[in-house]
């Protein structure tokens, strides 16, 4: 084989390789774009949206000293009634004296009557005598002797006493204002099984306040409230202060709970008793918020339990809270890591059981309630749905 035949064939060796590799770079570049193309089209399906939650690590259970009972009032102590004063006897009529004597009778009249005027006499010398010394100290400051019983009389009692201070004082930071969607499950003590939806708000400008909690279920085209709750008050260094509530039963009567503020009392409208009223004292309707504010101040409050007094259609009873522990809970609105708190029945003051949950991660509002009656009957509120209101609207 010549020189020229071997490197014609060289040749042609190097322009095929050349052009294999060129054939494949494109194909490859056009297998990419295709690819590319294909992963970057648009989905008609929303974008999916991750949201991290807040935990926080469960503060250390510490002992907590038994709960405080608060007793009702005495009855109002009503003044005796005054002995009605007997009337004076009417002297007998004397029969008259002879006509031979007119002169004593004249004498006797006379000497009566000095005597009447004396006796009086003597007994406003002796009222004025015994005000002197009194009317002498209150000028001089020097105090008043003491009694024939050797005692000084007491002071008087203000009549606007100030309310007790025997409840453990909490720090409290309140959530905002907010309106709730709730979901209703019930299951009565035979096992039937309702459904529903409740409704649920907190409003507050930092000084004043209301909330409310409309619940109720489904019967076929029309809905029956299990609970109307509403509450109004204000804000103070305590946390809400509720200045009344009010609740509405299924079947049964609207009922008022007042906080008499000034008198330092707790009263109903179904009841003549009345309670004192205690620091921290709150309604049915404020609890959760109540709980809310104490966890947002500050987590570590829950390291013991939570004692509140609660005013309730005819009693205020203490409230005691536990921390249970941290629960993930399936809601309409996702996953919702909660802290869950609830309140055991107490013998001899309520039967039921109280359970919520608090969110954390969103203001601490209270994600989910429920209430176990004393005849097994639960019914469950989770929220589906939170709107975050303007402040004060």
């Amino acid at each position: 084989m010549s020189l020229s035949t071997h490197l014609f064939q060289r040749r042609r060796l190097l322009l095929l390789c050349a052009a294999t590799l060129a054939l494949h770079y494109v194909a490859i570049d056009w297998v990419g774009g295709r690819l590319a193309a294909q992963t970057h089209r648009p989905s008609p399906l929303p974008p999916s949206l991750m949201t991290a939650q807040l935990r926080l690590a469960l503060p250390k259970h510490v002992d907590t000293p038994p709960a405080a009972e608060v007793q009702p009032l005495p009855p109002a102590a009503q003044p005796a009634p005054k002995p009605r004063p007997k009337p004076a006897p009417q002297p007998a009529a004397e029969p008259a004296p002879p006509a031979a004597e007119p002169s004593a009778a004249t004498d006797s009249s006379a000497t009566t009557a000095p005597t009447s005027d004396a006796a009086a006499t003597a007994d406003a010398n002796a009222g004025a005598g015994a005000a002197q010394p009194g009317a002498a100290q209150a000028q001089t400051g020097t105090p008043p002797p003491p009694n024939a019983a050797g005692a000084t009389p007491a002071a008087a009692v203000p009549v606007d006493a100030a309310p007790p201070q025997g409840m453990r004082r909490y720090k409290v930071n309140l959530p905002p204002s907010a309106s709730f969607d709730m979901d209703v499950a019930r299951v009565d003590a035979d096992g039937t099984k309702w459904t529903g939806a409740a409704a649920m708000t907190w409003h507050t400008d930092g000084s004043n306040y209301t909330a409310s909690l409309e619940a109720g279920i489904s019967l076929l085209v029309t809905r029956v409230n299990l609970l109307v709750m509403r509450s109004s008050g204000t804000i103070d260094d305590f946390g809400i202060a509720p200045v009344s509530g009010t609740q509405k039963r299924a079947r049964r009567a609207e009922t008022a709970t007042h906080f008499n503020r000034d008198a330092g009392t707790i009263t109903f409208s179904a009841s003549e008793r009345s309670y004192p009223l205690m620091v921290g004292a709150q309604d049915m309707t404020t609890v959760p918020f109540q709980l809310g504010g104490i966890g947002r101040a500050d987590v570590n409050q829950f390291s013991s339990d939570i004692d509140m007094q609660v005013g309730e259609d005819k009693e205020a009873n203490i409230f005691r809270f536990q921390l249970v522990g941290e629960e993930e809970l399936e809601t309409r609105m996702g996953k919702v890591v909660t802290w869950h708190l609830s309140r055991p029945p107490r013998p001899g003051s309520y039967s039921s059981r109280l359970d919520v949950w608090l969110a954390p991660g969103l203001n601490w509002y209270p994600i989910q309630l429920r209430n176990t009656e004393a005849s097994g009957a639960l019914t469950t509120q989770t929220v589906s749905k939170i709107t975050m209101t303007e402040s004060g609207k």
